[in-house]
Formats: C-alpha cells, structure tokens, sequence
C-alpha cells in the first residue's frame, strides 16, 4: 500500500517536472496549468461631484440653521429608504374585498 502510494507520488513528481521544464524553456509545447482563483475587487466609490456637494451643504445649513463644515461624506449601505417608500405605496393602495 505504502509503495503504491510512493510510487504515484513519484510518478506525479516527474510530471510536474517535465511541465515546469516545458515552461521554463517556452517550446510552445502546450501545458495545462491551473491558476487559483482571484478574488473579486472592490469597486472604486465614485467620487462626490461639486453640485452634490453643494446640495448636501444646502440641506445640513437648512436642518441646522447654521453653516455646518463637512469633513467626511460616505455612501451607508442601507435599503431602509427604499423600503419605506414601498410600505408608503403600497399602504396607500385601497384593498377592495
């Protein structure tokens, strides 16, 4: 059991072997090679451009009453909107019976 177990191990070392050599010399021989999967990127945030910028100036001086300095925006993932806008509309829908 052991010695076949050995000798496959051998055999597909040999293999390998003969594959990084056909690669190492670039024969055109072809080679299957299998290349681990890449993870998928993030995509980059888009960038706020100077009318929303304005806009949410405008609406944080609106709700403050004061000129507000705006050090950071970012986008939160969240549905929460989306899905009260759906309650509203389907709440306003008369259900005949």
């Amino acid at each position: 059991m052991v010695r076949v177990t050995v000798a496959d191990l051998q055999a597909q070392i040999a293999e390998l072997t003969r594959r990084l050599e056909a690669l190492e010399k670039g024969n055109g021989a072809p080679v299957a090679v299998a290349t681990p999967p890449q993870p998928a990127a993030e995509p980059a945030p888009e960038a706020i451009g100077e009318e929303e910028l304005l806009a949410i100036s405008a609406a944080i001086g609106a709700y403050l009453g004061v000129r507000a300095h705006i050090r950071q925006i970012r986008l939160l993932g969240s549905t929460a909107w989306a899905q009260q806008g759906r309650v509203s509309i389907q709440a306003s829908h008369r259900l005949q019976s």
